[in-house]
């Protein structure tokens, strides 16, 4: 019996992506479907690497096929594409080479904020995205730390070419000073060295391009604002009430600078003692999900303390890295696909836009 192509594609409409509530038929995640004598073959093309249940669909779409009459064999290949979660206005153009921008910020400092940004930003990597980073902390610029970059910038004649580790392209104010250096300046002269980072920076092919900001609600954050289309901004905290309360208001700027919140991550969550496995809820327990709650904001995770977190940020080698299959690291690959998510449900939520000129 002759497989007709229409045929498959009915079949399929029962696969639907979690996120997006909708087939992917009409979401038009099937590509190159191909009929060959009772052998069906297709790749299903996501909107993100990082997407937990590609697995699930993959084998959900081979046995919805595989029901048709006059089907013998299925083939099913799995690739993403990402796409922009924020459109280019009359005043911030999009950066050449680069999809998303994400913001990854705390309303208080020592609450784990870059330890969150480089683990997540590790994680989406290892999903298959294309990442990069931008140290944006300039006062306290510790991502070359955290990844044990030592190294100086250097050009391609033309652009800032960005160091490389652990599958992220990487830039900051640390590769341009000396360790102990301080940076004393005032605003306009932030505002320049971040639109540096963005605009003559050699940026390729980035799927996600993770700002690490400084704490609090001052210049960095209203200068980024107003230099990108900044896809969303995820925010760190503590469960403890000092710092629920900073938090609520680093998500009240965000807000009013319209960069959507991606959502909360609770950070120190818990501790797990590994002689005796007893939990201890050292800074509280709940609190970064009540208050993600009470802002309607989406709660991407728990991150436990956990000593090999502290120790990767010291040597370099972050917890993603050195222990990839362990419960906190796996915590911060949660808050990556949950994170990809977001971007990709707000990529198909916004507006219809005439494409700008890019910002050379």
């Amino acid at each position: 019996m002759a497989v007709e192509q229409t045929a498959v594609l009915d079949a399929l409409r029962v696969v639907k992506d979690p996120d997006l509530h909708r087939d992917i038929v009409s979401l038009g995640f099937i590509k190159n479907l191909r009929v060959n004598d009772g052998r069906v073959a297709f790749t299903i093309e996501l909107t993100t690497p990082a997407c937990p249940v590609k697995d699930q669909m993959r084998d959900q779409a081979r046995t919805a096929v595989m029901q048709l009459p006059g089907v013998s064999a299925v083939d099913v290949q799995m690739s993403a594409k990402v796409r922009a979660a924020a459109a280019p206005d009359s005043t911030r153009a999009l950066l050449p080479g680069v999809k998303n921008v994400i913001a990854v910020g705390a309303g208080k400092g020592g609450v784990g904020k870059t330890t969150v940004a480089v683990n997540v930003a590790i994680a989406l990597a290892k999903c298959g995205s294309r990442v990069g980073m931008v140290d944006g902390d300039i006062y306290g610029p510790n991502v070359p730390i955290m990844l044990g970059i030592n190294t100086q910038l250097t050009t391609d004649g033309q652009k800032i070419v960005p160091a490389e580790k652990y599958g992220l392209q990487v830039i900051s104010m640390g590769f341009l000073t000396g360790d102990d250096a301080p940076i004393i300046w005032r605003g306009p002269m932030l505002h320049g060295a971040l639109q540096q980072f963005f605009r003559e920076v050699r940026w390729v092919d980035v799927d996600y391009l993770v700002i690490d900001l400084p704490p609090g609600t001052g210049d960095i954050a209203l200068s980024l604002s107003q230099t990108v289309p900044v896809a969303g901004a995820i925010v760190v905290t503590t469960p403890q009430q000092v710092a629920l309360a900073d938090s609520r208001r680093a998500v009240a700027m965000y807000r009013k600078l319209n960069i959507p919140p991606l959502g909360i991550v609770e950070n120190m969550s818990y501790f797990v003692c590994p002689d005796c496995a007893h939990e201890a809820d050292i800074f509280g327990r709940g609190g970064g999900e009540q208050m993600a709650s009470d802002l309607s904001v989406p709660f991407l995770g728990r991150i436990p303390i956990y000593q090999p977190i502290r120790e990767g940020g010291d040597t370099g080698v972050p917890l993603m890295i050195s222990e990839p299959d362990s419960p906190a690291a796996q915590a911060f690959m949660a808050v990556a696909e949950r994170t990809a998510a977001q971007l990709s449900i707000a990529s198909y939520n916004r507006p219809a836009t005439i494409p700008l000129t890019i910002v050379r």
